[in-house]
């Protein structure tokens, strides 16, 4: 079974077509990545789906249900972290989990176990107003989970962490995947795409464009790999052995650079070639093409005029 399935998708705002022809599917227990320049549908195609906004075209279903329809039985299911959520900053984070939980009908863990599950034990009885960034975007994840939902959104959700305290949110995504809660996850990062997503979709210009697992995203598992390396003074480029390269040559500060299909076998040859010569190769690397090097590749630059609600006071202004 699938967590969401959306068919042929279709969003317009009088003349601006947002989002057309989107198709995806998220398993039961998925970590699905929604990836996209500013302007390329992906607030859109996410308000859709938590029934925010209501489509032009197409079929959507969330947890067996049409998030158009608002039913309550959908909300007590989904939890949602959105890019900024208001709260009350005069209750401490225990108090705002109580409160929250009296929301839902099947509340079935405590704020001790949220609070737990997001670090804040030490901020337990801190205002909300005194919380840092991050420690409130630890709170809003808190908040999204007070129901027990069985699906997540999760809109950029380490935007102002840093590097410590995203590795921090990053563990608790994990921790509820293991849950067993289906995580759609947008963000511009993408080593934390890489990092959580089991699949990876690629929006631009309204459309799907590359959908897969972030190791095979538009073919990037059979790209060239890149093995570079810094020869001694007095050895030269034309002294290496035969080697399965597509090019081979040196950059601009005399670096060896090889690009190869063959990796294994490439560095294999190189690195005996050192040894029985006894060469010191320095600042040794072998570096396979990154999500981000196929997802710039595959996006490039947003084309003029276009854009998306929250991100473009054009649009905004057609949607009213």
């Amino acid at each position: 079974m699938n967590a969401i399935e959306v068919s042929d998708l279709g969003k317009r705002y009088g003349e601006l077509e947002a989002v057309r022809g989107v198709s995806f599917t998220v398993g039961i227990g998925e970590v699905f990545c929604l990836l996209g320049p500013n302007g390329a549908g992906k607030t859109t195609t996410t308000e859709i789906l938590e029934g925010y906004r209501k489509r032009s075209s197409g079929e959507v279903s969330v947890l067996g249900l049409d998030p158009a329809t608002g039913a309550r039985e959908l909300r007590e299911r989904v939890g949602i972290v959105l890019q900024a959520c208001g709260v009350q900053n005069d209750l401490t984070v225990g108090e705002l989990l109580e409160m929250y939980g009296r929301y839902h009908h099947h509340r079935r863990r405590t704020p001790a176990e949220l609070i737990d599950l997001v670090e804040l034990d030490a901020k337990r009885d801190t205002r909300a107003a005194n919380l840092s960034g991050g420690q409130r975007r630890r709170l809003d994840l808190a908040l999204a989970l007070v129901g027990d939902p069985d699906l997540v959104f999760l809109d950029e959700p380490t935007t102002g962490f840093d590097p410590q305290a995203r590795r921090h949110a990053w563990l608790t995504i994990r921790t509820l995947c293991e849950l067993g809660k289906t995580i759609f996850l947008t963000t511009h990062f993408m080593d934390e795409a890489q990092t959580l997503a089991d699949r990876v979709a690629v929006m631009r210009s309204g459309e799907i464009i590359a959908l897969g697992r972030p190791d095979e995203l538009g073919g990037r598992d059979g790209r060239p790999t890149e093995i570079r390396f810094e020869l001694p003074s007095g050895r030269s480029l034309e002294e290496l052995p035969e080697i399965p390269a597509l090019e081979r040559g040196s950059d601009d500060r005399g670096a060896v650079v090889i690009r190869t299909t063959e990796p294994v076998l490439a560095t294999a040859r190189i690195t005996a070639w050192a040894l029985d010569h006894d060469v010191t190769l320095e600042r040794f690397s072998v570096t396979q093409p990154t999500l981000e090097d196929v997802y710039l590749e595959l996006t490039g630059e947003s084309e003029p005029g276009e854009g998306e609600p929250g991100e473009s006071d054009q649009l905004e202004t057609l949607a009213r």
